[in-house]
């Protein structure tokens, strides 16, 4: 179903307007919002959205999800937990040639005082966590994480340090959910705490991948190439 979207009273609900028929107008309903971040530049009155209805359950408030917004001509997804299910998928299907050589995937394992999204391993590759972030805000075609600030991001990136000091494999991956990123960088002026983080796990030797997907209102597909990630120097954080 798509709308246009109205308010977001809380950072978890939205109010929509739904199309009427011709002998009717149309209706307002709320819709429950996965992504927490501010989405400002999606989620404004009158843009166009998309919403999944769900079954009925009493564990819900309301009847529909909010899964994408429109930017410009282009879909984005608004569902972060899309991101892990692709990345998943690709994991498991070996279609990421960036993690070849991995034949076990283990979702939401625990290291240190954290949970981190994947486990891999495999008989040539030395065992390796990987943490998936999803991004949803692109500037000037840089794709920018996070949008918010996020203290569980910089803790994750602690967390993938000390894993390389103990001699695992460690990944963080960003899901770009919109096509028109051409590189990701750490939004430094929203988190500069999450792009000190980011800059010193990438010395540390924490791999930073990046890969965008294509969106529709019929499905997600998750690019096999990734796009280049831009990693600050020192002299920008100060």
């Amino acid at each position: 179903m798509v709308g246009w979207f109205v308010s977001r009273p809380n950072r978890f609900l939205g109010i929509v307007e739904l199309p009427g028929s011709e002998s009717s107008v149309g209706t307002r309903a709320q819709a429950h919002i996965k992504d927490s971040g501010r989405l400002r530049e999606l989620l404004f009155p009158g843009n166009l959205v998309a919403l999944k209805r769900l079954g009925n359950s009493s564990h819900r408030k309301t009847s529909w999800d909010l899964i994408l917004a429109r930017s410009g001509s282009i879909w984005v997804s608004l569902d972060p937990s899309a991101s892990s299910c692709l990345i998943q998928t690709a994991l498991e299907q070996g279609t990421l040639p960036e993690f070849r050589g991995y034949t076990s995937v283990q979702r939401e394992t625990r290291y240190g005082e954290s949970r981190l999204d994947f486990f891999l391993g495999g008989e040539r590759v030395m065992p390796a966590f990987v943490e998936v972030k999803s991004v949803t805000l692109v500037r000037g075609g840089l794709a920018l994480f996070p949008d918010a600030p996020t203290l569980r991001g910089s803790k994750h990136l602690q967390e993938l340090q000390r894993a390389r000091r103990e001699g695992y494999g460690a990944f963080l991956v960003f899901v770009v959910q919109r096509e028109d990123a051409l590189g990701v960088a750490p939004n430094v002026e929203t988190d500069g705490q999450f792009t000190r983080a980011l800059v010193a796990a990438a010395r540390a030797g924490v791999r930073i991948l990046a890969y965008r997907c294509r969106v529709s209102l019929e499905q997600i597909a998750l690019e096999r190439s990734p796009v280049p990630v831009v990693i600050p120097g020192e002299d920008s954080l100060n």
